[in-house]
């Protein structure tokens, strides 16, 4: 293993150590593991080139989609509820 050193303020330091505890893991353990996922994020993007794999993306969305569509005109019928319950229109 090696050491990697990385410069944070204090209040920086403080809210990492907080959130490493509150996982229940140590500040080294907590910063690895926050790297090794952006890491990931970052390595597992797909890009898209042509038309085909474009196509293909969203065909593996919808398949993917298991909730039915929303009946749109309810939905709108519930917004515009939502937006006058509390208006005072006397």
């Amino acid at each position: 293993m090696v050491r990697i050193h990385i410069l944070v303020d204090e209040a920086e330091k403080a809210r990492f150590r907080h959130q490493a505890e509150r996982e229940g893991k140590s500040l080294g353990a907590w910063l690895r593991e926050a790297a090794q996922e952006k890491l990931a994020a970052a390595t597992s993007r797909t890009r898209l080139e042509s038309v085909k794999e474009l196509r293909s993306f969203f065909a593996a969305c919808d398949a993917r989609e298991t909730a039915p569509e929303p009946d749109w005109a309810e939905h709108r019928k519930v917004m515009e509820r939502s937006r006058t319950a509390n208006l005072d229109l006397t």
